[in-house]
Parts: structure tokens; sequence; C-alpha cells
């Protein structure tokens, strides 16, 4: 295994996250029947550069991006213990470098930010059905929290 380093994203790497964008798009559209159909954008992500309550990160192998995610803190429900948490997401590895711990990486570099902005709690949102990313996320230290439920209606 190649050296992994994480690190800031910056502008020059805007290309290979709208890349990494639609691998997680293409990746959740088997669990959610509501995605539009085509190209679509899930993030702002050239505004996650300089956005003081965002901390978007790359993992590098060797001078290749290998993956990415997010952490963007969030004002918590009033009736929770904790004033804000952290929000992560835009979570993703490339398929040649799964396997790798690399997600793993960016979790522990986002929680360390988080901790160094005074906030103690981190969520995330996970298809119910994405059993890899579950387990991926479990060995990393979550739990099974709440599970959202929907139901289309016809029109």
């Amino acid at each position: 295994m190649e050296n992994i380093i994480v690190r800031k994203a910056v502008l020059s790497d805007l290309e290979s996250l709208l890349r990494f964008e639609q691998g997680v798009i293409m990746a959740e559209r088997p669990y959610d029947p509501t995605l539009k159909q085509g190209p679509t954008r899930y993030y702002d992500i050239e505004g996650m550069f300089d956005a003081p309550h965002i901390e978007l990160l790359v993992a590098v192998s060797g001078n290749v991006l290998a993956g990415c995610g997010y952490a963007r803190i969030e004002t918590s429900k009033p009736y929770l213990q904790h004033r804000q948490h952290a929000y992560l997401g835009f979570m993703y590895v490339e398929p040649t470098h799964r396997g790798q711990g690399i997600n793993k990486l960016i979790l522990d570099a986002l929680a360390d930010w988080a901790r160094s902005k005074g906030i103690f709690e981190l969520r995330l949102d996970v298809y119910y059905g994405n059993e890899p990313a579950i387990k991926a996320y479990e060995k990393a230290g979550f739990s099974r929290h709440m599970i959202e439920m929907r139901k289309g209606l016809t029109v």
C-alpha cells in the first residue's frame, strides 16, 4: 500500500472532486428511486473551499486523488444535548483504492477538525440498503441511529 496523505482540498482538485461526486451519485442511484435521471449534482463543491463551517478533505495516494469527504457544522435540534454537530458527507473512495483504509483516514481527520471547532457529535446519512457503506461506518465507530421513511404519492 502506498502512503496515503489526507489534506484540505484546493481549487486545483475540482476536476477530480466533480468526478467523485458523480461516483457518489452513481453508487446511490440503486437505493433512491427519487433521484433525477441523467446528470445531476449533489454538492456546491466550489462553495466548500472557502466556507468557514465546512472542511473538505481529499486523500492522496502518490500524486493521485483517491478519495474525499467533508464535515459541515450544523445547528442541532433544540431538544438535543449538543448545540451543534458536524454533518459528514461526500464520502467517496475511488474503486481502485478501496480496502486500504482511506475512508477511515478521512473520517478520523474530519473528526479531528470537528473537535478543534468544539464539536463533539458526528452525524451522517446512509441509505438503508447500502450495507457495504453501513458496515464501513460501523467499523469506524458509528452506530445505526434512526431510519428515515418515505412514501411517494400518485399525482
